[in-house]
Formats: C-alpha cells, sequence, structure tokens
C-alpha cells in the first residue's frame, strides 16, 4: 500500500530543474520531438510528390492525389489513439519510460516504409500495407508531443513554463526542415529514380536518428511533478476517463483551440506544396528547399510567440494568430495562385511561420495549465491530437476536393481556414488565463 508523504514539498520552485539540467531536458525534448516528425512529416511530404505516382499508380491524376492524402489523413486519425494509448501510460507510469517506446516505434515503422515493396511487386498489398505503417506513425506521434512538452512544462520555472513548453512544437518544424532538405537532395536525382530507390533513403535514415535520439532521451530524469503525485498515491487510474467526465470543458477547449493551428499547418505545410508542385508547376526541389526556409522561419515565429506568452499570456498572443489567419487567408492563397517562387515563400512565412507560431507556440504551455498533474498527459495530448487530426490529417483533402468543386479557384479554401479559425478563437475565449497559476493549483 503506498503511504502518502505528510511533508509535501510546497515550495513553488521544489520540482524545476537546475540550469544545467534545464538545458538537458530542452534538448531532449526539442531533438526528440524532431526525430519523431522528421519521420512524421517526411511522409506527409512524400505523400504530397511521390506516392500518388508509386502506389496509386492505376488511377487518375487527380483520384490518385486524393488517396494519397487519404493515406496521410490515416496518420492523424490514428494519433488520438496514441494519444490516449501512451498518455494513460504516461500519467500511469512516467513520462520518460512512455517516450522511448514512442521514439523506437516511429523509427521501425518509418525504416518499414523506406522498404516497402510497390503495387507491381506485391498487388494490393503495397498500399495497405502503407497504410497500416502510417497508422503505426499517427500512434507513434500521438504520445510523444504530450510527453516530451510536459517534461519541458513541469520543470520550468513558473515565469518559463510557456518557452519551455515550445520546445516540443519547436522540434516540428524543425523535424520537418532536415525531412525537406533530404527529400529534396533525394529529389535532385533523375526523375525515374527517384520515384524508383531515391525516395526510400530518407525513410532509411530515420533508424540513425532514433538511435541518437535515444542517447539523449535516456539521460533525461523522470519529471519531479508526476514522482511527487505518483508517491502520494494521486495517479488516476483511468486518467482519460477522468478527462472526459471531469474535465470535459478543458478538453473541448484544448480541442478548439489547437484547430487553427492544426489547419495552417495541413493547408500550408502539405497541402501547398503539392498544389504549388502541380498547379503552378514549380519544381520540386525549388518547392522544398522554399518550405524548408519557412520552417526556419516558423521557429523563430514559435520563439517569438511563446517568450511572448510568458509575458502577456497565452491567450492574448494565440487570439493574435488566429484573427491573422483569418485577415491573410484570401491573400495567402491569391499568393499561392501566382506561381511564383517568391509568391509561394511570402505565402508560406505568413501561413506556416507567422499564422502557425502565433496559434502553436504558447499552446503546449496553454493546454498544459487546463489540467491537474495526474491526468495532464492525457488530457493535453488527446486534446492536442484530436485537433491535429480535425485540423491537419484532414485539410489537403478537404482542400483538395473545395478546389475541384470551386473549378480550380482557392476561395472556398479561405472560407474553410477561417472558419476553423473562428472555432478556435470562440474556445479560446471560453478559456481561463493559466500562465500565472502554480503547477500544483492548476486544477
Amino acid at each position: 500500500m503506498t503511504t502518502a508523504n505528510p511533508t509535501p514539498p510546497t515550495q513553488a520552485g521544489a520540482t524545476t530543474a537546475g540550469p544545467r539540467e534545464m538545458r538537458r531536458i530542452l534538448a531532449s525534448s526539442f531533438i526528440g520531438t524532431a526525430i519523431e516528425y522528421y519521420d512524421f512529416v517526411l511522409y506527409a511530404t512524400a505523400a504530397s510528390i511521390v506516392f500518388d505516382q508509386v502506389f496509386f499508380t492505376g488511377a487518375g491524376e487527380g483520384v490518385a492525389l486524393l488517396l494519397s492524402f487519404g493515406t496521410l489523413a490515416a496518420g492523424y486519425l490514428a494519433r488520438p489513439l496514441g494519444g490516449l494509448v501512451f498518455g494513460h501510460l504516461g500519467d500511469r507510469l512516467g513520462r520518460k519510460s512512455t517516450l522511448i517506446v514512442t521514439l523506437v516505434l516511429m523509427g521501425v515503422a518509418s525504416v518499414l516504409i523506406g522498404l516497402l515493396p510497390t503495387p507491381a511487386q506485391i498487388g494490393v498489398a503495397a498500399p495497405l500495407l502503407l497504410v497500416t505503417l502510417r497508422v503505426l506513425q499517427g500512434v507513434a506521434v500521438g504520445g510523444e508531443w504530450g510527453g516530451a512538452m510536459l517534461l519541458a512544462f513541469e520543470r520550468a520555472q513558473k515565469t518559463k513554463r510557456g518557452f519551455a513548453a515550445s520546445f516540443a512544437y519547436m522540434g516540428a518544424p524543425a523535424g520537418a526542415i532536415v525531412a525537406t532538405l533530404v527529400l529534396s537532395a533525394a529529389s535532385t536525382l533523375p526523375h525515374a529514380d527517384f520515384l524508383a530507390w531515391g525516395w526510400r533513403i530518407p525513410f532509411l535514415l530515420s533508424a540513425v536518428l532514433v538511435l541518437v535520439g535515444l542517447v539523449i532521451r535516456l539521460k533525461v530524469a523522470e519529471s519531479a511533478v508526476f514522482t511527487e503525485a505518483a508517491g502520494q498515491a494521486k495517479a488516476a487510474r483511468a486518467p482519460v476517463v477522468e478527462v472526459v467526465t471531469k474535465y470535459w470543458r478543458s478538453f473541448l477547449i484544448s480541442v478548439g483551440t489547437g484547430i487553427a493551428g492544426q489547419a495552417a499547418q495541413g493547408l500550408m505545410g502539405a497541402w501547398a506544396i503539392s498544389y504549388a508542385v502541380r498547379q503552378a508547376v514549380l519544381s520540386p526541389t525549388s518547392v522544398l528547399n522554399v518550405k524548408a526556409l519557412a520552417g526556419v522561419c516558423t521557429i523563430v515565429m514559435i520563439i517569438v510567440a511563446a517568450r511572448l506568452s510568458d509575458r502577456i499570456g497565452r491567450k492574448r498572443v494565440m487570439l493574435g494568430g488566429m484573427v491573422g489567419a483569418a485577415v491573410l487567408a484570401f491573400p495567402i492563397l491569391h499568393l499561392l495562385e501566382s506561381g511564383q517562387t517568391w509568391a509561394l515563400f511570402v505565402a508560406l512565412f505568413l501561413g506556416l511561420s507567422v499564422v502557425q507560431g502565433f496559434t502553436a507556440g504558447p499552446y503546449g504551455a496553454f493546454a498544459a495549465e487546463l489540467y491537474p498533474t495526474r491526468i495532464r498527459y492525457s488530457g493535453t495530448s488527446i486534446g492536442y491530437q484530436t485537433a491535429s487530426t480535425l485540423g491537419a490529417g484532414f485539410m489537403p483533402m478537404l482542400a483538395t476536393g473545395l478546389v475541384l468543386a470551386a473549378g480550380g479557384s482557392l476561395w472556398l479554401v479561405a472560407v474553410a481556414w477561417i472558419a476553423l479559425s473562428a472555432i478556435g478563437g470562440i474556445a479560446l475565449l471560453a478559456a481561463q488565463e493559466g500562465k500565472d497559476k502554480e503547477i500544483r493549483e492548476i486544477g
């Protein structure tokens, strides 16, 4: 029987890490998430420019692209499942051990994608296996972000929680940059060679990256506030049940507010890349290089937004990003239609770097401040991953369908983007600001 600690620490800083340990935690949060998203975004980019020509060659061009984006959506559909499974494990067993499992699972799935035979070799089993491996990727990344974010959030000083939590989110564009550059390098091969085997190289490199991530992650200590709560027998028996029954309002807020940033990611990080290559007749290499440059800008914007959220609050910063999306939706898509490389960069900078940076940069701390420690992994993970599925997972398919419905025009895509940003704004206005709360007071 577990005995409660009669004298739990009461100092606000008792669970915070020292400067050296905090640097190690932030590095682990950033690098581990970057590796996970290298794999996850690599698939998204490959789905935009490769998979329709490799795994769905029997269909027409538009249908093949739609099927390719369908496999992309399958990974997003699996993300809430990953958040549920690994959120439960993270709240019951700890953040660190759970994150090791997610990293290994992602690496194995990605390497197997790189080794996957084509339909010419094994028939319909090829796309079916592709979907299966994409689902495993979704499960892995579904459990990654919440744990990586919380290891940093729960060890940071109160005045720096927004900045610390953002390192897990910064890992996503960092991983996307590496994935994009590696795939861009592979795309310089003769087109036939790129489609035959060149696209596989980036997936196989995942094995090396996962080994690096494991070495770093194994050196990080468990979250102190989680250890304290577990020592006082405060762990929830069924964290997910408590989230949806006692904290259902917080859950809806975390889903609603996350949709805006994820819509920007799905639209500008995946669909816009495909559109630029096919509709605007830009070369895949130049498009991927522009996307990588925009990814660097996204990291900068996330840092700015997260730092600002520690000063003026999460809500104000995120609301600014959502209003920006509504105002800039039509101009951004007009730039995308122009077919110019410089216009593509400006569109990605505004839509991916600025809008996503400000809506998503403070989101980790915002979501974590909605739940108590005993269910925080489950609440943040399932909320964020559900928002990812709704906002990013279906956005490329939705945008592709809306373009077809509008006869090639992008105005319906802009309307959909504005609508999702409005949903985020409404959810945000229903939330309380949490930046000034002590970590044990939350929830």
